[in-house]
């Protein structure tokens, strides 16, 4: 472990990063939760060591995830306070339904719930039609949907507009990397953007466009289906797991896609 990263390991130095994360100046952090700014230096400095609420304080002006504020906490030699329980655990029952109920609700249209590290943790029936035709070793759990679906043998020969969905799934990626610093969404950002460039696709840019479409040829068809996706996040979570749980849903984005759904 480098000097840097042991540094990190400290409440101070973690501070010190998520406050450089969220380009708050010490003045601009200490003005914002109302302390001063000394104290704020000493505590990045180590020279004086913050209680447990000054660094849920704090955490909570950075706007950290849960999982980072557990982290900072123990770091600083207090035990976690939010909780991190698996979907299928009996506390987590009434989140567990509602995520059943949405993905059942949206069918006939493809749906599916993701963990923070874009693996798909449930998904709707409708859904399934989708992963016909993708290589069985990107279908081994957990599977990821970002790599299956830029992998050159997941579904990127089938997107007809493959070259935006790739810029915009990416750009989507860096974006959630830099929110969150995760070490293993960068990882899979730098493995995803060696996957090889399709060359012959299409970008399609029809009158008043509101949305970068997902445009996919079904699996030993020519019929192609051209969907726009929405996320959904839990309001208030207090569980790190219920926290960076997302559920994206895919909707018809042109009129013959709804047919050929509700025809199916």
């Amino acid at each position: 472990m480098t000097l840097a990263a042991m540094e990190n390991q400290t409440p101070g130095g973690l501070l010190r990063e998520w406050r450089q994360r969220r380009r708050f100046s010490q003045l601009a952090l200490a003005n914002e939760a109302e302390v001063s700014t000394r104290h704020l230096s000493f505590v990045e400095s180590g020279r004086a060591a913050a209680s447990r609420d000054m660094l849920l304080h704090l955490s909570e002006k950075l706007a950290m995830p849960l999982r980072a504020r557990n982290r900072l906490l123990v770091a600083g030699g207090y035990a976690p306070v939010y909780s991190e329980q698996p979907l299928d655990s009996p506390d987590m029952a009434a989140a567990r339904v509602a995520v059943e109920s949405i993905l059942k609700a949206h069918e006939p249209f493809p749906a599916m719930a993701v963990d923070r590290q874009w693996c798909i943790v449930a998904s709707n029936a409708a859904f399934a039609p989708i992963l016909e035709g993708v290589a069985v070793h990107l279908l081994q759990p957990p599977v990821n949907v970002l790599r299956m679906t830029l992998h050159p043998e997941g579904l990127a020969p089938r997107i007809e507009n493959f070259d935006e969905c790739r810029s915009h799934l990416l750009e989507r990626l860096h974006a959630q990397v830099v929110e969150t610093g995760d070490p293993y969404l960068a990882e899979l950002l730098a493995e995803l953007r060696g996957y090889p460039v399709r060359s012959g696709s299409q970008a399609t840019r029809p009158a008043k466009r509101i949305a970068v479409p997902l445009r996919l040829r079904m699996h030993g068809s020519d019929t192609v289906l051209s969907f726009l996706s929405t996320i959904t996040v839990f309001g208030t979570p207090v569980d790190v797991t219920l926290s960076e749980l997302a559920l994206e849903c895919l909707y018809p984005a042109d009129d013959a896609t709804r047919e050929a759904l509700l025809r199916a």
